[in-house]
């Protein structure tokens, strides 16, 4: 086996590392508000890298071939876990969604591990169906069936940016085999439609779809989080206002920590910090794209581009939402966002693709 990519391994800890900090520097006004504690945030994302890094570090040395075995298993616990949280009493509510286990003081999110666990199944059924995939009804329509099915017990919690964010991972996975092009226009419109649908039945999606068109409609409501993230990138300029000299964390962005963490590193660093930023989760993108064209095991090229273009489309969709290019999505940046679930299933998404580079 060679050795793992160390230039993706490096920058995506430098990554995390970045993100623990600003989450320190947007945090620190609301964990001494809320818990008296300045590094309340901190210490506990601290933690979760930490577990992340030596998470990342294992399954860079585990045959990814193991997966691949245990793919039926992996995809039975992942639903059954999708379940349980949905029962009251076991799943627990925050900010109107029961998609949490309460675990002490944390929260475990299992549509979380669902993406790894999905883009696993997928990519077996992709590699072992292979000479199939251009029959919809015999190749597409079993494992499409499997993703409907994970979508909408997604929705259910509601999460509708972490469901968005899978099916288009296991679209984009189905769209690299020989199925024909005329069934992703036909699905891509039955998927509008459902959108549609979706959005008609949670009055508070049309609220974000208005606050998206203008968000001055409603800018104590629905408009709030969205102007006050523009007001925090707009005054940011060349070199920012400087580490831990943010306005809008002061109670104005809501929870700056999480999804909007992208508005404070603009206002705080500047087009600077930003590009620098960007760079950082360019060359990640390019090292997975990289690793994923020179796989030859054709389990290993979908397992690692499933994985990769996750991680990418959830980037772009949170910096998308964060600029107000798309609606509020409530998906979080990767890396840098607080959040447990999410850095971990990150990091281990690279742990995997850093084994898949080892073959």
């Amino acid at each position: 086996m060679k050795k793992i990519d160390y230039k993706l391994f490096i920058c995506v800890i430098v990554l995390a590392i970045f993100g623990t900090i600003m989450i320190y520097s947007s945090s620190y006004i609301w964990a001494e508000y809320k818990f008296d504690d300045a590094f309340k945030y901190m210490k506990n994302q601290a933690l979760f890298l930490v577990i992340g890094i030596v998470l990342m570090f294992f399954l860079s040395k585990l045959n990814y071939n193991f997966y691949k075995k245990k793919s039926n298993l992996i995809i039975l616990i992942c639903f059954l876990l999708l379940i349980l949280v949905l029962i009251p009493g076991i799943g627990v509510v925050r900010n109107g969604s029961r998609s949490w286990f309460g675990v002490g003081g944390f929260g475990i999110q299992p549509s979380e591990a669902a993406k790894i666990g999905l883009v696993i199944f997928v990519a077996k059924y992709l590699s072992n169906n292979y000479s199939i995939m251009y029959d919809i009804k015999k190749g597409v329509f079993p494992i499409m069936s499997v993703i409907i099915t994970f979508f909408l017990l997604i929705m259910l919690e509601p999460d509708f940016g972490t469901g968005m964010v899978i099916t288009m991972a296991l679209i984009a996975m189905i769209f690299i085999s020989k199925v024909k092009l005329s069934f992703f226009v036909k699905i891509g419109l039955a998927g509008l439609l459902g959108i549609i649908g979706l959005i008609i039945i949670a009055p508070y999606r049309m609220a974000r779809i208005v606050s998206f068109l203008n968000p001055w409609s409603d800018p104590l409501g629905s408009g709030f989080q969205i102007i006050q993230s523009l007001y925090a990138i707009g005054p940011g300029g060349l070199f920012g206002l400087g580490f831990g000299n943010s306005i809008q964390k002061h109670f104005y962005l809501p929870e700056p920590q999480t999804d909007f963490i992208f508005s404070i590193i603009s206002e705080e660093l500047g087009f600077l910090g930003v590009l620098i930023l960007s760079l950082l989760f360019l060359f990640i993108f390019y090292r997975c794209i990289k690793i994923c064209l020179n796989t030859k095991d054709l389990f290993g090229k979908y397992l690692c581009f499933g994985l990769s273009f996750m991680i990418i489309f959830q980037t772009i969709l949170n910096l998308s939402v964060v600029i107000g290019l798309v609606p509020v999505t409530g998906v979080t940046l990767p890396f840098i966002s607080y959040g447990g679930s999410s850095l971990l299933v990150s990091m281990a998404s690279i742990g995997i693709i850093l084994n898949i580079s080892r073959i």
